[in-house]
């Protein structure tokens, strides 16, 4: 079968794509995830998403990618995927929302829920989403956009090539001398050395589908790190962060007259960060951004024309295996030390700055290091409350949850609805029989922090580690913990790769 220079192996139809992007830019005084109610104070410029329908024959997969986060709450993402599966005619698991986790964003409801937040909820008992100005803008956007793209849809190769990028993030799990772990801010950068970035991925992968008379239909980029460069809590402001500053600039490197829609797909950041967080700028997150695009255009110097054709996709359950509850009086020591650093931190005591754990950075008030400990206070509670009525053993073994599998010419996706650490994408990378594999968290919902296997450790309590703690209300992982992801996906990559 040839058609337009396009070749497809034996009863595998040849690959169409299609991508357009849309931009909301809100006002200030929007609603934002601080916890102490601040709102937005400044607006750097738009927040921009690309659409993506990728089809080979009667599959259609429709990837939306987001310079937010919060679209991913366990009450919009539903909706934005169901407004995009309707404008399309396509199966609602078969649309994909795929956001940067950019810190700088603002919510699109007044009602917002983390999935983690909602664990213990029936699906039918999670409130409907109060869509704010900002929210029925995004929406309405969306559905004008997903239906143009059908008749849009033209044959597309597939290439890609994967740049080298070290330069902005770092690891930020920290070991002390006594093998307790802490989460590494900018102030223990400081004490660190120079720049200190330890053990992180430095990847940077970019995929570039062209049409057949060799422009470029739109293209997918990918790193690894929470973009958080230019974010305050207490101070926020509105920015796509140097994710969508290299796409921006990609778009333009490859179409100057005109810029086509570039996607970015956020790796398994769990424990890496972008550099600046709290202390950083937008001017910062620019030069980040700048960075990467000069690491992906290096790249394309060896750009790859994928050997296989067409698109294959699946979306598969994955049970991660969950440990027992702490001991009572593990939790009655917890619940005791919470309640007094809540109580100091209301006062303004500036000594807040450890708590089962958790370690604060002075960038924020006691207030707002407050108000994270009340955050997590209630698990404990509940722990305790199920310990002394002998129901400990009522809680689920197991958190079970769809991951995505795609699989676009010679070039592996997987998507999962969490924060995963980096260890679960390199088994992923280092497993995959394709050329190359993408693997990405903050796909659809995010159940929070997941970790790998060797970082899973019942004496690990910083911030993303016993992640557990904000749930409402799920036990922390057991080993291997995300490793299964990485099995299944590889399961399933095998599968494509034939």
């Amino acid at each position: 079968m040839v058609t337009s220079g396009f070749s497809a192996a034996a009863g595998q139809p040849v690959l169409k794509a299609a991508a357009l992007e849309f931009a909301i830019t809100p006002g200030t005084g929007g609603q934002t995830a601080s916890k102490v109610g601040a709102l937005v104070r400044k607006v750097e410029g738009p927040l921009k998403t690309t659409v993506t329908l990728l089809a080979a024959g009667k599959t259609r997969v429709c990837i939306i990618a987001s310079h937010m986060n919060s679209p991913k709450g366990a009450n919009i993402s539903p909706l934005i995927r169901r407004t995009a599966a309707e404008a399309l005619g396509a199966p609602l698991e078969n649309v994909l929302l795929m956001v940067s986790h950019n810190h700088t964003d603002f919510n699109l409801v007044s009602n917002h829920i983390e999935a983690y937040s909602a664990l213990s909820m029936k699906p039918e008992d999670i409130p409907a989403p109060k869509l704010l100005p900002a929210g029925e803008d995004f929406l309405k956007q969306l559905a004008a956009t997903a239906k143009q793209l059908p008749a849009l849809l033209q044959p597309a190769t597939v290439s890609w090539a994967e740049g080298n990028e070290g330069r902005i993030s770092y690891n930020r799990k920290g070991r002390r001398a006594d093998g307790t772990s802490y989460l590494i801010r900018e102030e223990d950068r400081d004490l660190l050395g120079v720049d200190f970035n330890g053990d992180m991925d430095r990847q940077a992968p970019i995929v570039v589908l062209k049409n057949a008379r060799g422009g470029v239909v739109t293209a997918i980029t990918h790193f690894t790190a929470h973009p958080c460069t230019c974010f305050h809590p207490e101070r926020p402001i509105i920015f796509g962060d140097w994710p969508q500053v290299a796409c921006d600039h990609m778009a333009e490197h490859f179409s100057p007259s005109k810029p086509i829609a570039v996607s970015f797909l956020q790796g398994c950041a769990g424990d890496v960060n972008s550099k600046g967080m709290f202390r950083g700028d937008a001017d910062l997150s620019k030069k980040y951004g700048r960075m990467l695009t000069d690491s992906y255009i290096a790249a394309l110097k060896d750009l790859k024309r994928s050997k296989r054709d067409g698109l294959d996709f699946a979306t598969e359950k994955v049970r991660i295996p969950l440990a027992p509850l702490p001991a009572e009086d593990v939790l009655k020591a917890e619940i005791a030390e919470m309640e007094d650093f809540i109580r100091r931190a209301t006062a303004g005591d500036e000594n807040t700055l450890r708590c089962i754990g958790h370690n604060f950075p002075r960038e924020l008030t006691p207030a707002y290091r407050g108000k994270l400990i009340e955050m997590i206070l209630p698990w404990s509670q509940w722990a305790l409350d199920l310990r002394q009525k002998g129901k400990a053993d009522s809680v689920d073994k197991f958190l079970e949850v769809d991951i995505q599998v795609l699989r676009i010419g010679d070039v592996g996706i997987v998507g999962m609805p969490f924060e995963p650490f980096q260890g679960i994408g390199r088994q992923i990378r280092a497993g995959s029989p394709l050329p190359i594999s993408i693997p990405c968290g903050y796909t659809n919902l995010s159940y929070g922090y997941l970790t790998d296997g060797a970082n899973t450790n019942p004496a690990d309590g910083e911030y993303m580690s016993a992640h557990y703690r904000y749930s409402k209300f799920r036990a922390p992982y057991a080993k291997p913990a995300g490793d299964v992801i990485a099995i299944k996906a590889l399961e399933t990559l095998r599968r494509f790769a034939q």
